[in-house]
């Protein structure tokens, strides 16, 4: 049986698979970086009364499954964590304290689509993207 969350006077489970791109897809995303990126994401999604069920960083990409009350938008949730993150990896690893927007990070889309019913194979897809995509780049090169 499903657990659903409850708000007032509504019963509700919203998944979203949710990915966006630094921008010009440069690997900006590893180290010290990437763990930090998970601790933001975290955080700037509770600000909005939603929760990362299942996520991962790639070098080039973020992949997430994140639950939204369905009182927010789900573009006002991830225009949200993508502009405060911005900001927050501005001002600790640019050097910038104030007057930042924090234009320069992440690229303008994102691509979304609902969990439904096939949460744990959206979850395990998110789980072994990064194994899957060095499997595909070794065909590719005939190894």
């Amino acid at each position: 049986m499903k657990e659903y969350q409850s708000l007032s006077h509504t019963r509700w489970d919203c998944k979203y698979h949710v990915v966006f791109i630094p921008k010009r897809r440069k690997k900006q995303i590893f180290g010290a970086l990437k763990r930090h990126h998970g601790e933001i994401f975290h955080e700037l999604a509770g600000h909005k009364e939603s929760k990362i069920v299942e996520g991962h960083l790639m070098g080039d990409h973020v992949h997430m499954c994140i639950s939204i009350p369905p009182k927010y938008a789900v573009s006002n949730v991830v225009g949200y964590i993508k502009g405060k993150s911005a900001i927050q990896i501005a001002r600790q690893f640019g050097g910038r304290q104030r007057n930042f927007t924090g234009e320069n990070f992440w690229a303008r889309g994102y691509f979304v689509s609902t969990v439904g019913l096939d949460e744990a194979m959206v979850r395990a897809y998110i789980r072994h993207q990064e194994q899957e995509d060095e499997r595909i780049d070794q065909m590719k090169l005939g190894l």
